[in-house]
């Protein structure tokens, strides 16, 4: 399926550069503390000698006093100087983090708004976990199951499948992960969601599912199939929708490209009824919408 793939590559990125960046910052403590000590070693190598030398020389104490500030100098220095990078050793760190938490974060947003995303989520995710299970008896129950259903309500969503069969998030994109690799069954994205069918389905019945009739478009099957061969007048179907004319013009019109709908007579303001084929139509689109209003 598109975008497993990606999904996995991008998922293991973010959790690198976190373990990264935390690794960095646990270890930076550390190596501030070594760098620290190691440079008030040469300090303490100064002192004892300034103070050997103060023993055994006597020539003066100005000259041991411009000693001890030339020595002390670039100590100072280098203390600073390694201040400088442990701070600036932060940066890289902290970016990984942020980083990697931001990615998991946009992945997991992402899979709470749209399901075709959480669908691509759990296949990336969850199914190597699942099918590190050892595969019984239960497995081809639940694909068994799976397909059955498919059979009777093709073109169902994701959500409304796992509902009406009451199987966990993982459990349902894993079985549907290998009924699609099998290929047992289909896959599309419709906008937010992803529908599933099985793959014997002829091509016919494939488009009517793929583009089933809903809103304002299916009232008006209903209607006219509630009519029956007489059909009904363009008034008498804004009536009884309660829709303006301008807009049962513009579904008539699509319906009629479509095929769903012909003129009853050849009269100037025909009735309008169901052809062969919007009576299909109208007899798929009520399976998937029966199929989800019961997941």
């Amino acid at each position: 399926m598109d975008g497993v793939s990606a999904v996995r590559a991008y998922t293991l990125l973010a959790v690198v550069a976190l373990l990264a960046g935390g690794w960095m910052l646990n270890e930076a403590p550390s190596a501030e503390f070594d760098e620290d000590e190691s440079s008030m070693l040469p300090l303490s190598d100064f002192a004892a000698e300034g103070a050997a030398e103060g023993d055994e020389d006597t020539q003066g104490d100005d000259q041991d006093d411009r000693q001890g500030e030339d020595e002390g100098e670039p100590v100072l220095e280098s203390d600073f100087d390694s201040e400088e990078k442990s701070d600036s050793g932060y940066d890289l760190p902290t970016s990984l983090v942020v980083g990697g938490g931001t990615a998991l974060g946009s992945l997991a947003v992402g899979s709470v708004l749209f399901e075709a995303m959480r669908v691509t989520v759990l296949i990336a995710l969850a199914t190597p976990l699942v099918a590190r299970m050892k595969a019984n008896r239960d497995d081809m129950l639940t694909r068994g199951r799976l397909l059955g259903y498919l059979e009777a309500n093709a073109g169902i969503h994701f959500s409304a499948l796992r509902d009406a069969l009451g199987l966990a998030n993982g459990v349902t994109a894993y079985h549907l992960h290998t009924l699609e690799n099998n290929g047992e069954i289909i896959s599309w994205r419709d906008g937010k969601l992803r529908r599933y069918a099985v793959a014997t389905l002829s091509k016919e019945e494939l488009s009517r599912i793929r583009n089933p009739i809903a809103g304002t478009r299916l009232a008006i099957l209903e209607v006219l199939a509630a009519s029956g061969q007489i059909g009904l007048q363009g008034a008498e179907i804004r009536t009884k929708l309660e829709i303006s004319r301008q807009l049962l013009s513009h579904h008539l019109a699509e319906l009629r490209a479509a095929e769903l709908v012909i003129a009853a007579s050849e009269a100037r303001r025909p009735n309008w009824r169901l052809s062969d084929v919007g009576i299909d139509v109208l007899t798929t689109s009520r399976e998937v919408a029966r199929a989800e209003a019961a997941g």
